[in-house]
């Protein structure tokens, strides 16, 4: 049987990159599929790729009044929500000096806040599905040092995830961090910097960088029934990147 038969998901910033891999492999393990980003038209295109089982809602991740809608149109199109993935995230690499106020609070806004209304948006659905699994997309830098802005938000959904938790398990809704290093995306593999992201492969100690399949099949295990035991922990996907 699918790992995701009869489970519903919201995928938020899944229009493209790793939210799409994770859309793509949640519908061929049996969900229904909820593919939210800003990216209007490809959002749509995935969504229209995928079939009956996938439908694409413009949101920006940071409104409560656009996840209220997420919810209820989730609700409407396919039931009660089982799975939520906070996908939607950006990165910044201005050195503090250099960053403005503005772009600090985007980015807060974005990876973190978005994280916070996406978990408070969720519980009430999840409570009428009996028990579901968030699984929080945080980064290799929420674990150890990196840029400014990028690093504090990626800590704070480590944080927030330990915090939800604690508090949604008498639910029955598990809340887990993702962690992932250097991933294969068509971003960091343009030619202008594919050379760079080949030489830093050479430090990793497994010698390569992940390709996206990878981390949306750990994304999976922590969205299935496999890891009914799993909450409040990280899961880190950097080919031991963090070991050294």
């Amino acid at each position: 049987m699918a790992r995701l038969e009869g489970k519903v998901a919201i995928i938020t910033g899944s229009a493209q990159g790793m939210g799409a891999a994770h859309a793509r492999l949640f519908v061929e393990e049996g969900a229904k599929v909820v593919i939210t980003d800003l990216n209007e038209e490809k959002g749509t295109a995935l969504a229209e790729e995928l079939g009956e089982n996938a439908i694409f809602v413009k949101q920006n991740v940071t409104s409560e009044d656009d996840w209220k809608n997420v919810i209820k149109v989730t609700e409407e199109k396919f039931g009660p929500v089982n799975v939520l993935v906070n996908n939607a995230g950006i990165t910044l690499a201005d050195s503090i000096e250099e960053t403005s106020l503005d772009n600090y609070n985007k980015i807060v806004q974005i990876n973190q806040v978005s994280v916070f209304l996406g978990m408070k948006s969720v519980i009430a659905s999840m409570r009428k599905a009996e028990g579901g699994s968030i699984v929080n997309i945080s980064s290799m830098n929420g674990l150890v040092g990196g840029a400014i802005g990028y690093t504090d938000t990626k800590f704070a959904v480590r944080g927030m995830t330990k915090a939800a938790a604690l508090e949604f398990s008498p639910q029955g809704v598990r809340v887990n961090s993702v962690h992932p290093g250097v991933i294969e995306t068509p971003m960091i593999m343009q030619e202008d910097v594919r050379e760079q992201v080949e030489e830093f492969a050479k430090t990793i100690p497994m010698k390569r960088i992940a390709k996206v399949e990878e981390v949306s099949n750990l994304v999976l295990f922590l969205a299935s029934d496999d890891s009914s035991y799993s909450t409040g922990s990280e899961f880190v996907i950097d080919g031991g990147l963090t070991a050294q």
